[in-house]
């Protein structure tokens, strides 16, 4: 992958300045050790007039997927061919934005001790990146560089130029040209949005990222049109991590516009408002009942249908009485976030043992399902259209079999209760439908009679004597042999 940054300068002010700033002198071509290949620098001209240094990085293929997170036990999802068969060598990511601040962190910080009225010095720039992945497209592009200060080309590659046809690929060829930055503004913009645009990111995001992100965002994220999504985007999407940058940054921003500092507006709370009880968000509520009912049911191995990004396999991970457990989910970026949060590839062996991810759909039968104690479908059968339902049944109850099976679903009569949902409105896009209580409790009952189940009803979060719970859920319980024969 490559990226050029130009600057231009007049014999009082030479270009090659250049060379000061970035730490690496023009008469030489340097290379430098990555964890992921080698970093290249270069400068194709170096004149008073006109400088150029490139950063060219030679990405191991085979480090990288060494190095990175598919090698775990547990059978990570991200151990699969497409680890080595990608555009990671070739198109500009969080690879090149690491090479970066490695490359010229002292750069990126604002730092030449040989020449230190030089940093602060707005300059001629124009940086260029031939190959930048942009999931959003060149109008996302304009919108994340043209509030910094930027004057953006974004073209589209197309997928093939033999076949205009095909129409364009989801790369940009990338032209950024500005006369009112330092360089170590334009460095920290890039480090930052380009593994944004890409939404890849190719390391494990700890909390420290947060740090990182504030660090390098001083000055231009808080006050960002785009700061939700580049943040979050950023952070894997990793919500806690995500809330956590967003609210320091707000209180950056309300700092600046009252003119004081970051601690006067944090500290501005009392003591008594911050330590008031905070309500028990209802997806611990459901995990918690969902544990309870597991438990009573004396389950020791445990099936977690459309396990998602694993909170709950996470949950039970922690109660050594489930000694096996397996999340089963038709999403492999769902799966690779679930690997992640689990930290399988730094697991120890004894608590590897005990969990496995993989790869199924719930509209099919599958032996690998068989023989376990009990089964959970959490907020899974309300993303399924209806005329699929039966496919799902079969494949739980009718074939995999567990003693016990419990269904989550959103009681549709407690919307109202919601001030933020519109009137009608379901409470996730992905929702094909949402289910009344004698809706659900029908669908429950049919189900128990045809394949050998009792089942009961337990509500989930408050009660509303009106309306019911928000969440309900159905305990399914295999009945004597005789009995599931005869259904």
């Amino acid at each position: 992958m490559f990226l050029t940054i130009t600057t231009t300068g007049t014999p009082e002010r030479p270009a090659t300045d250049l060379g000061y700033l970035l730490h690496k002198h023009p008469d030489k071509a340097q290379a430098f050790s990555t964890s992921y290949g080698t970093a290249h620098v270069l400068y194709p001209e170096a004149e008073s007039g006109r400088c150029t240094a490139a950063l060219l990085l030679e990405v191991d293929a085979v480090a990288l997927v060494r190095r990175g997170k598919g090698k775990g036990r547990g059978g990570a999802p991200d151990a699969a061919l497409a680890q080595y068969v990608n555009d990671r060598p070739y198109a500009a990511s969080s690879l090149l934005a690491v090479a970066l601040s490695s490359v010229f962190s002292s750069a990126m910080k604002g730092v030449c001790n040989a020449r230190p009225e030089l940093p602060g010095q707005a300059r001629p720039l124009r940086v260029e990146v031939p190959a930048l992945p942009a999931r959003g497209g060149p109008d996302l592009v304009r919108k994340l560089f043209e509030p910094l200060g930027w004057a953006v080309t974004a073209e589209p590659v197309p997928l093939d130029t033999e076949f205009p046809d095909w129409g364009d690929s989801r790369y940009v060829s990338l032209v950024l040209e500005s006369d009112a930055l330092t360089l170590a503004e334009a460095l920290r913009h890039l480090y930052v949005l380009l593994p944004v645009l890409d939404d890849a990111k190719h390391y494990w995001v700890a909390p420290d990222e947060v740090d990182k992100l504030l660090r390098v965002g001083e000055g231009w994220l808080p006050g960002h049109p785009e700061q939700r999504l580049i943040t979050s985007r950023y952070l894997s999407r990793r919500w806690s991590l995500t809330r956590q940058a967003t609210e320091r940054l707000e209180l950056v921003r309300l700092a600046e516009a009252d003119d004081s500092e970051v601690e006067e507006i944090d500290n501005a709370v009392e003591a008594e408002t911050e330590a008031e009880e905070k309500p028990t968000p209802l997806a611990v509520q459901r995990r918690e009942a969902i544990v309870t009912a597991l438990r009573q049911s004396g389950a020791a191995r445990v099936l977690d249908l459309g396990c998602g990004q694993g909170q709950l396999v996470q949950t039970l991970l922690k109660d050594p009485a489930f000694t096996e457990i397996v999340g089963v989910d038709v999403s492999m970026r769902a799966l690779t976030i679930a690997s992640r949060r689990l930290k399988l590839d730094r697991m120890g062996e004894r608590q590897a043992s005990r969990v496995q991810l993989f790869q199924g759909s719930l509209a099919y039968t599958d032996v690998r399902l068989k023989g376990y104690d009990a089964a959970v479908l959490s907020e899974v059968i309300e993303h399924l259209d209806l005329p699929r339902l039966p496919a799902l049944e079969y494949a739980v109850f009718g074939s995999a079999r567990p003693r016990t099976v419990l269904v989550t679903t959103p009681n549709v009569e407690y919307n109202v209760r919601w001030e933020s949902l519109p009137a009608g409105h379901v409470r996730h896009g992905d929702h094909r439908f949402e289910w009344t209580r004698a809706e659900f409790r029908a669908w429950a009952g049919a189900v128990a009679e045809r394949h050998g189940y009792a089942v009961a009803f337990e509500p989930v979060g408050p009660d509303d004597p009106e309306v019911g719970p928000p969440t309900q859920m159905a305990v399914f319980t295999q009945t004597s042999p005789k009995e599931a024969k005869a259904a």
